[in-house]
């Protein structure tokens, strides 16, 4: 059974598949992009791409756009009265497109490769990973955007290139350096912003026309949802025709009223107004590009070709600024709204064995590391993060550290694990939780009081396997040597197989165990876990609603100077 390619974007989304060994996209009478707009009619039925694109105008508040925006959060859309997830929204658009395959294939598709921003987060990859299964999908593969860009502007090329892929789309950017060598794309670097693109665009040319229209007739169009709505629409085709005209009228009749009389919006706009506007925003994505060439270790003239991808790299001034930056004028050899897709579908093909000669090596774009407790002065400093993978690790890769646990009788952990460079955890997302319980034993010889030894390994693979996460605690009570294993299984989170193991006692290292907060206040699951009714740990019997530990992870010395309010994670030293 043939697996497709897909790029689930932002503002438009195609499919893609591999014929007589070349990818294209699949077309649906004549149309080969599907807008990324959920809608519901008034009599209830369900709109996908042009149709639902058509009634945003005129019923916003039942239309959703840019809905991959909000994937990975715990954020609610409400249409016809109900509330959608944003993967339910999500999944709407791939279950069309998987249509969209079947129908120009002749046979049914049940596997994909589905294309993310490199930047994205493991919650935002399981998320699309959830929407491809309810969509009817197995996700084979998640991969990233700029990723599958070089894939297909590297295929059937021989010379040895450093490239860089600059994709600016409709609601995300990023930047990957790659380095293409006899069929091999290796990824150097990625950065990015998964809330910077054409919509940010649209937002800025909507408030210079709201402010305008206001001056003129003391109107704020803001703050009516159809008129906004009219208004966004207005300024996306404006942006679209300043790219080919250095002056628009931005017209709409009967956009408003005042006391019973209609007022129209007309006003022109020059291409050196929406410059200004934007050139803050592109400009930061020039730094997104020095940030990457540095991790890469590469200076801007080493670099062979600067590759266009997104349909937002259409606007003049991107191409000029980042010309003038770069010092070499950037490509658009492969169609910028068309080359992820072409990517993902040749991955698709490499999965399903196509004799196609591409070997993909890709990085971790973000550090990835856990909550821990500081020890500086006696004093501790709460929410601190230890760095074990850096980001731009060539993944799968592989590290190891030792930590102990902040009081001596402590024989539960949750180990919190957060993606980011931030020192401190509260500035950067948990991607998951993960709840240890079992007895840390102390080095041979050690005093009662002595904090208890925990070693944690952290293991990435590739992105998107969809492998198993198995997270494991072995632990060796002092004397006896049985290994005992609490393990957990659950479904990837994106970015591959993740394991933590402590493999058995040692000595202390510098750091002390991640001791989560206090046991009994551990959660009742975690990941794709939680909300199933399942334990938390290994060997109890599913329920409702998994009993909280008892077990407090607070010494007795700790109790009389204040007891549970002392936080009970990692400390460092």
């Amino acid at each position: 059974m043939r697996t497709i390619g897909i790029d689930l974007g932002t503002t438009f989304s195609l499919v893609a598949s591999i014929e007589e060994g070349r990818p294209r996209v699949l077309a649906d009478q004549g149309e080969r992009l599907l807008p990324s707009v959920v809608g519901f009619s008034s009599q209830g039925e369900l709109l996908v791409g042009a149709p639902a694109r058509n009634q945003y105008v005129l019923e916003p508040e039942a239309t959703v756009k840019s809905i991959k925006r909000k994937m990975g959060t715990e954020e609610r859309v409400t249409l016809q009265g109900r509330e959608f997830r944003p993967q339910e929204i999500s999944a709407y658009i791939l279950r069309e497109l998987k249509q969209r395959a079947e129908r120009a294939l002749g046979e049914p598709v049940e596997r994909a490769v589905i294309t993310v921003p490199a930047y994205f987060t493991d919650a935002a990859r399981q998320a699309t990973r959830d929407a491809g299964e309810i969509a009817g999908f197995e996700a084979a593969r998640i991969i990233n955007e700029p990723t599958a860009a070089a894939l297909a502007y590297g295929l059937d090329r021989e010379d040895d290139q450093k490239v860089a892929v600059y994709d600016l789309g409709g609601g995300t950017f990023d930047v990957s350096i790659v380095e293409l060598s006899q069929g091999v794309v290796e990824v150097r670097a990625s950065h990015g912003n998964t809330q910077l693109g054409g919509d940010d665009f649209d937002q800025l040319l909507v408030d210079h026309l709201a402010e305008k229209f206001r001056a003129q007739h003391g109107i704020d169009l803001r703050e009516d949802r159809r008129a906004r709505a009219r208004l966004t629409r207005a300024a996306e085709q404006a942006k679209i025709a300043l790219s080919d005209a250095p002056y628009t009228r931005v017209t709409d009749e009967y956009i408003a009223r005042k006391i019973l009389v209609p007022l129209h919006l007309d006003v022109e706009v020059s291409r050196t107004e929406f410059e200004n506007l934007i050139r803050p925003l592109v400009r930061s994505t020039l730094e997104s590009v020095d940030r990457a060439l540095q991790d890469a270790g590469l200076r801007p003239k080493e670099l062979s070709k600067v590759l266009l991808v997104g349909g937002s790299t259409r606007i003049p001034l991107v191409r000029q600024m980042l010309a003038a930056h770069l010092g070499s004028e950037p490509s658009a050899e492969v169609h910028p709204d068309e080359a992820v897709a072409l990517g993902a579908a040749i991955q698709a093909a490499i999965i399903d064995g196509e004799p196609i000669e591409a070997i993909l090596v890709d990085v971790a774009p973000h550090s990835l590391g856990i909550e821990t407790v500081h020890l500086v002065l006696d004093h501790l400093l709460p929410d601190r993060f230890a760095l074990l993978i850096p980001r731009n690790s060539t993944v799968p890769c592989s590290k190891a550290d030792s930590f102990y646990t902040l009081t001596p009788e402590q024989d539960a952990v949750r180990i919190r694990v957060h993606q980011g460079d931030e020192p401190v955890n509260l500035t950067q997302p948990a991607s998951r939780r993960v709840p240890v319980r079992g007895h840390f034993a102390g080095p041979t010889g050690a005093e009662p009081r002595d904090r208890r030894a925990l070693r944690l390994r952290h293991q990435r693979h590739r992105p998107g396997l969809g492998a198993r996460s198995p997270v494991r605690s072995q632990r060796r009570d002092r004397g006896h040597g049985v290994p005992g294993v609490a393990e957990r299984r659950g479904k990837g989170a994106g970015d591959g197989e993740s394991r933590w193991a402590r493999p058995a006692a040692g000595p202390p290292g510098r750091r002390a165990a991640p001791a989560g907060r206090a046991a009994h206040d551990a959660p009742r699951g975690s990941g794709s876990e939680r909300g199933r009714g399942r334990s938390p740990l290994p060997g109890r019997r599913p329920r409702a609603s998994a009993p909280r530990w008892r077990h407090r992870a607070v010494s007795r010395p700790a109790r009389r100077a204040g007891g549970p309010h002392l936080p009970t994670r990692a400390v460092t030293r």
